[in-house]
C-alpha cells in the first residue's frame, strides 16, 4: 500500500493543448506531476507568460486544463482504489485491523461521536456558586467571605506596622550617617549603608508577600471546599448537620470614630442620576449617573460591615456568573505591572481580600505581559517586513519607532482586562493606556485614549457588562492646567463621544439597556460638578415626566 502510493505520488502526466493561430497549428506540452498540488489558476496564469501564448486562448486553456487535472487525478485514485482492493483481497491488508482505523478516524473527525468535553474544576465551582449564593446559604457565604478580608486586612495592617518600623529605624541611621559625613564616614559608607537599607526593605516585603500568597492560597483551598460540601449537603433533604453548617455566623467588626469620619465622607459624595432614551427608529431606554467620587471606590471593601455596604457585596455576588457584569476604566500607563500610580493602588485593593473565583491580579497581570510579548514580537515582524520593502518611502513614522524601540509595552488606546470577584461593585477592569496628552485641551474624537472607550463599549456588548464606570475627564486627578473652560470641553467631547457610540450599541448588541457612569475627581469643586451636571441633560435626550391631573 505504502509502496503503491509512493509510485502515485511520483507520477508525471505530460498535459498537451493544440490551438491555432491563423492557419499555423501550434501544440502545448507541460509535464504535470500528480497529484497537483498547485493552485488551476497559478497555474494557469504561470503558462500564459512563460510560453508565450496568445490572450486569446486564455478562457480555452484554463478550461481545458482544468479537465485535464480533474480527469488525470481521478483515473490516478481509480488505480490506488483498485490497488488497495488487491491488497485487501489477497490477504495483504487486515480486514479487521482497516475496519477499526476507519471507525476510530470517523468517530474523532464527527461530532456526533465526539466526546463531550470534561467540565474543568472552575466551571463545577461557578455553577455551586452561583446556586449557593441564589439559595438561603447567601448570608452565610458573605459572612465567610467577609471575616477572611478582615483576616487578611489585620495582615496587611501588621505588615504595613513592621515596614513603616524599619523605614523609621533607617531614616535615623541615615540621619546619624550624615552627620559624620566628611568627618570619619566617606560618600562609599553612605552609599553602602543605603544599599543595606533597600536589601533589608526587599525582604522584609519578601518575607510578607509570601505569607500573604500562602494565606490567600489557604483561604481559597478552604473556601472552595466548604462551598462544595455544602452543596452536597444541600442535594441531601436527610442531612441533620445542615442547619448548622448555613448558620449565620455575624462577622467581627470595629466602629470607631475614623470609620464614623470616612461614613459622612461617603455622604458628602456628590451625585445626579439621568434616564435617557436613544436611538432614531427603535428607542432604548439607559441610565446615566454623573457622580463626584474616587474610582477606586467602587472596589473597596469597608471593614464596618453595615447593611448597606453588605448589599452592595450581595448585589455583586449574585451577578457575579450572569449577563449583568459591572466594569469600569482605569487610566494608567503603558507599562504592565502594579508598581505605581492608581496600578498599584488598585493591586493593593485587589490584595486585601482573596479572590476565590479568579487567579491574583500579578498572575494576570503575567499572562496579558506573555500575550502582549507574542503580540508585539508578531507585529515587529510585519513592521519590519513592511519597513524593507518599502524602503523608498523613506523610512517609517514616529509610532512605527514606538513600536520597535518598546514592544514590551502596550500603545496609548490599548488597553487590557482583569476579572474579580473579590471588589466591592465590580467584577471587570478595563485597563486602558493613556499618555500626557490626555492632559492637553486639543485631543479631538479620534484620540487614542477615545477610541480606547469605544472599544471597551464594543467589548461590553459582546461579554454581557451592563454597568461600566468611566472617567469623565479622561483623568483621575486634578491639576493647575485643567481650568473650567478645560473641563467643559473634555465633558463636552467625552460626553458627545460616548453618545455616539452608545448609539453604535444598537447595531452590536440589538439594543440592551445600560447604566454608564460618569466620574469626575473627588478635588472638582460643586460648581463645576454643576455645571456638568446642567451640560449632560443638553447632549443627551433626557426622558420627561408625565404627569397627570384631574380634570376636576
Amino acid at each position: 500500500m505504502k509502496k503503491n502510493r509512493e509510485r502515485v505520488c511520483h507520477k508525471e502526466r505530460e498535459f498537451v493543448y493544440k490551438f491555432k493561430v491563423g492557419r499555423e497549428c501550434l501544440e502545448l506540452k507541460v509535464p504535470l506531476q500528480f497529484p497537483v498540488q498547485e493552485n488551476v489558476s497559478h497555474l494557469h496564469g504561470r503558462l500564459m507568460p512563460l510560453h508565450n501564448l496568445p490572450c486569446f486562448v486564455e478562457n480555452d486553456l484554463k478550461e481545458a486544463l482544468s479537465q485535464f487535472i480533474e480527469e488525470e487525478s481521478l483515473r490516478e485514485y481509480d488505480k490506488e482504489a483498485e490497488a488497495s482492493l488487491e491488497a485487501v483481497k489477497s490477504g495483504e491488508v487486515d480486514l479487521h485491523q482497516l475496519a477499526s482505523v476507519w471507525a476510530r478516524a470517523y468517530a474523532e473527525t464527527t461530532l456526533e461521536h465526539a466526546r463531550p468535553e470534561e467540565p474543568s474544576w472552575d466551571e463545577d465551582f461557578a455553577d455551586v456558586y452561583h446556586d449557593l449564593i441564589h439559595s438561603p446559604a447567601s448570608e452565610t457565604l458573605l459572612n465567610l467571605e467577609h471575616n477572611y478580608f478582615v483576616s487578611i486586612s489585620e495582615l496587611i495592617g501588621e505588615r504595613d506596622v513592621e515596614l513603616k518600623k524599619l523605614r523609621e529605624r533607617q531614616g535615623i541611621e541615615m540621619e546619624k550617617v550624615m552627620q559624620e559625613l566628611g568627618k570619619s564616614l566617606t560618600d562609599q559608607d553612605v552609599n553602602s549603608l543605603a544599599a543595606q537599607h533597600f536589601e533589608s526593605q526587599q525582604d522584609l516585603e519578601n518575607k510578607w508577600s509570601n505569607e500573604l500568597k500562602q494565606s490567600t492560597a489557604i483561604q481559597k483551598q478552604e473556601y472552595q471546599e466548604w462551598v462544595i460540601k455544602l452543596h452536597q449537603d444541600l442535594k441531601n433533604p436527610n442531612n441533620s448537620s445542615l442547619s448548622e453548617e448555613i448558620k449565620v455566623q455575624p462577622s467581627q467588626f470595629r466602629e470607631s470614630a475614623e470609620t464614623i469620619g470616612r461614613i459622612y465622607e461617603e455622604q458628602r459624595k456628590l451625585e445626579e442620576s439621568f434616564t435617557i432614551h436613544l436611538g432614531a427608529q427603535l428607542k432604548t431606554m439607559h441610565n446615566l449617573r454623573l457622580l463626584r467620587a474616587d474610582m477606586l471606590d467602587f472596589c473597596k471593601h469597608k471593614r464596618n460591615h453595615r447593611s448597606g455596604v453588605k448589599l452592595h457585596r450581595l448585589q455583586t455576588a449574585l451577578s457575579l456568573y450572569s449577563t449583568s457584569l459591572c466594569g469600569l476604566v482605569l487610566l494608567v500607563d503603558n507599562r504592565i505591572n502594579s508598581y505605581s500610580g492608581i496600578k498599584r493602588d488598585f493591586a493593593t485593593v485587589c490584595q486585601e481580600c482573596t479572590d476565590f473565583h479568579f487567579p491574583r491580579i500579578e498572575e494576570q497581570l503575567e499572562v496579558v505581559q506573555q500575550v502582549v510579548l507574542y503580540a508585539r514580537t508578531q507585529r515587529r515582524s510585519k513592521l519590519k517586513e513592511s519597513h524593507d520593502s518599502g524602503n523608498q518611502n523613506g523610512g517609517c513614522d514616529d509610532k512605527t519607532k514606538n513600536a520597535e524601540r518598546n514592544y514590551l509595552n502596550i500603545l496609548p488606546g490599548e488597553f487590557y482586562i482583569t476579572r474579580h470577584s473579590n471588589l466591592s461593585e465590580i467584577h471587570v477592569a478595563f485597563h486602558l493606556c493613556v499618555d500626557d496628552n490626555v492632559k492637553s485641551g486639543n485631543i479631538t474624537a479620534r484620540d487614542p485614549a477615545i477610541m480606547g472607550l469605544r472599544n471597551i463599549l464594543k467589548v461590553c456588548c459582546t461579554h454581557d457588562i451592563t454597568t461600566i464606570s468611566i472617567p469623565l475627564l479622561l483623568v483621575h486627578d486634578m491639576s493647575e492646567e485643567m481650568t473650567i473652560p478645560w473641563c467643559l470641553r473634555r465633558a463636552e467631547l467625552v460626553f458627545k463621544c460616548v453618545k455616539g457610540f452608545m448609539m453604535e450599541m444598537a447595531s452590536w448588541d440589538g439594543g440592551i439597556s445600560r447604566t454608564v457612569q460618569f466620574l469626575v475627581p473627588q478635588s472638582i469643586s460643586e460648581e463645576m460638578f454643576y455645571q456638568l451636571s446642567n451640560m449632560l441633560p443638553q447632549i443627551f435626550r433626557v426622558s420627561s415626566t408625565l404627569t397627570l391631573t384631574s380634570k376636576h
